[in-house]
């Protein structure tokens, strides 16, 4: 499966290397010099990175063929992409991708269908899910007091909702926010 691993932020110095905003927990898997990489969008691969480091907690790619600031402002924003064999990718069945939630069906502890997954939304305080919910998206709070079962294999998450989170207007707030980002 193509997972996306990273998103090319601004350029570092002048010879043409890239910081890196790292959206993969195993980043020394990812990114190694000789690595290959597909991009989003396309066009734009694919990568072959051929240095490496570290600056401050910030991870500093080169890519082959770029050797200057101006090469990598063209790549700002690329989204970085590698096939991840996701099936043998953990030893532990609660361990899996953000990307394998997408799709899946979410539903209450009584058994009560509340819709599927379109998307996973990471924010600064935590990660919410993107659910189709009666024709609206509503945003359920990605955290295990709310979100305590999923089941990869079965492509079925249960939930625990709070009060309120399955009501109309938590899902006019959340077609706001989709309303918002078409807008852009």
């Amino acid at each position: 499966m193509l997972l996306t691993v990273a998103r090319i932020g601004r350029a570092h110095g002048v010879l043409g290397e890239a910081t890196i905003e790292v959206r993969t927990d195993m980043p020394e898997e990812r990114f190694y010099v000789g690595a290959v990489l597909a991009t989003e969008p396309t066009s734009f691969g694919p990568l072959t990175i051929t240095s490496v480091r570290d600056h401050n907690g910030i991870i500093l790619l080169g890519f082959a063929g770029i050797h200057d600031r101006s090469g990598i402002e063209k790549l700002r924003d690329v989204l970085l992409r590698a096939e991840v064999d996701i099936e043998e990718e953990f030893d532990d069945e609660d361990d899996y991708h953000v990307q394998q939630l997408i799709g899946c069906m979410v539903s209450t502890e009584s058994g009560e269908e509340v819709g599927l997954v379109k998307d996973v939304v990471n924010l600064p305080g935590q990660d919410v899910l993107a659910v189709d919910y009666r024709g609206r998206e509503i945003l359920i709070p990605f955290v295990y007091e709310i979100v305590p079962t999923i089941d990869i294999k079965a492509r079925k998450i249960i939930i625990t909702p709070p009060a309120g989170l399955l009501d109309d207007s938590a899902a006019i707030i959340a077609s706001t926010r989709e309303s918002e980002s078409e807008s852009e």
